[in-house]
Order: structure tokens, then C-alpha cells, then sequence
């Protein structure tokens, strides 16, 4: 790894992959726990719950869904561990490719995404409360996850301009 530039033989930038994979978990968690409640009526800390219960167990899914300091530690921890392995997966994927290019495999992504978190791991008998959470609002977060790490991908990844 070259220290200056955060790249790996010069594949992926690992600086500007884990940056857009915390840039694009906070703001998918952000518009979780905004829409969760506007849309569908549910609690807005219904999602770090859910996170959460991957590590702590189904015991921690609400009713009540309230906050609570240890589950939303976990959540935040998984979630965000989750987003920069995804982004910098993602990063080798589109690092050559056009921002317009990026931006559309990152919509792909996100929507495989949450078919693989929604539809594919529950089948398999994991984490199955994530079949509860099958709705639009769920879709739409994973989609704007994609785009959002390859927009911030492409954008921090590019070398500085010399003058």
C-alpha cells in the first residue's frame, strides 16, 4: 500500500473507499430512521434494532422500540464495518469507470443489496426479522446507498489536480 496516495497497487484508493462507505452508511441510516417513522409508522430506532439483533440477538427487537445506548453501539458498529467492506468492494469495481457508469452500477448495487439482505439470507433461516422490513422505503435506502458510495467513491478517489 502506498501511504501517500491510500491506494493498493494502484486498483483501489482504500482512503476514499472507507470515507464513502461511512459518508453513505450515515446518511442510508440517517433516511432510515427519517423515513421509517414518516412513512411507515414504525420507530425511527426500528432499523439500529434490527442492525443490532445481528449480533445481539432477536431479544432486542422492539416492541418497545426505544433507544438503547448498547444496541445502537453494535448497530452503529456492524452497520458501519458492513458499509466500508461494501464500498471498498465496491471500489474495485467502478474505479476506472465514467461518474456516470459509477452512478448506475451503484443504483444495481444497492438493489442487489437489499434483495440479498431482505430476500436471500432470510431464506437461508439468517436474520429473518429483515423479512418484516420488506418495503419501499428499505428499497429505496439501499439504492441511494449505491449511488451514494460510488458518486463519493469516484469524486475522493480521482488524483488531486497539479497546477
Amino acid at each position: 500500500m502506498d501511504a501517500t496516495s491510500g491506494t493498493v497497487s494502484s486498483a483501489i484508493n482504500l482512503k476514499a473507499a472507507a470515507l464513502a462507505g461511512l459518508f453513505a452508511g450515515l446518511v442510508f441510516l440517517v433516511l432510515e430512521m427519517i423515513m421509517v417513522p414518516l412513512f411507515l409508522g414504525g420507530s425511527p430506532w426500528g432499523p439500529p434494532r434490527m442492525i443490532g439483533a445481528m449480533a445481539l440477538g432477536e431479544g432486542v427487537l422492539p416492541p418497545p422500540a426505544t433507544f438503547d445506548l448498547m444496541v445502537v453501539m453494535v448497530a452503529m458498529l456492524i452497520h458501519f464495518a458492513l458499509s466500508v467492506v461494501l464500498a471498498i468492494g465496491m471500489g474495485f469495481v467502478i474505479g476506472r469507470m465514467s461518474m456516470e457508469m459509477a452512478l448506475g452500477v451503484g443504483a444495481a448495487f444497492g438493489l442487489v443489496l437489499y434483495l440479498v439482505n431482505f430476500y436471500l439470507i432470510p431464506s437461508l433461516g439468517l436474520f429473518t426479522w429483515f423479512e418484516g422490513a420488506r418495503n419501499w422505503v428499505s428499497i429505496f435506502t439501499h439504492i441511494v446507498f449505491g449511488v451514494l458510495v460510488a458518486w463519493a467513491y469516484r469524486r475522493w478517489a480521482a488524483p488531486a489536480a497539479t497546477y
